[in-house]
């Protein structure tokens, strides 16, 4: 079966936001990316009691936030933040 549009686009954002500098990017960005990257490749989040640290307790929350979004809107989501980042 061969990849969709939408998911080789993904693919290319993925591999496009790897490469920015974290410390470029505002923690609200970032958790966003997080949130639309995981929601688009995985799904709704599940097994979520890994224990305690805050900087993973925020990323499950913006999570969490989208978690009844489709899939493929979430790929789209990503896709359109990180051309948006690309343009700054």
């Amino acid at each position: 079966m061969s990849e969709t549009d939408l998911d080789k686009r993904f693919q290319e954002a993925f591999e496009t936001a790897s490469q920015m500098s974290q410390a470029d990017l505002p923690q609200d960005t970032q958790l966003r990316l997080y949130a639309y990257y995981k929601q688009g490749s995985i799904g709704q989040p599940t097994n979520l009691n890994s224990g305690f640290d805050l900087r993973n307790a925020f990323k499950t929350n913006a999570w969490m936030q989208i978690r009844n979004m489709d899939s493929d809107e979430a790929k789209r989501l990503y896709i359109e933040l990180v051309e948006s980042l690309q343009k700054k």
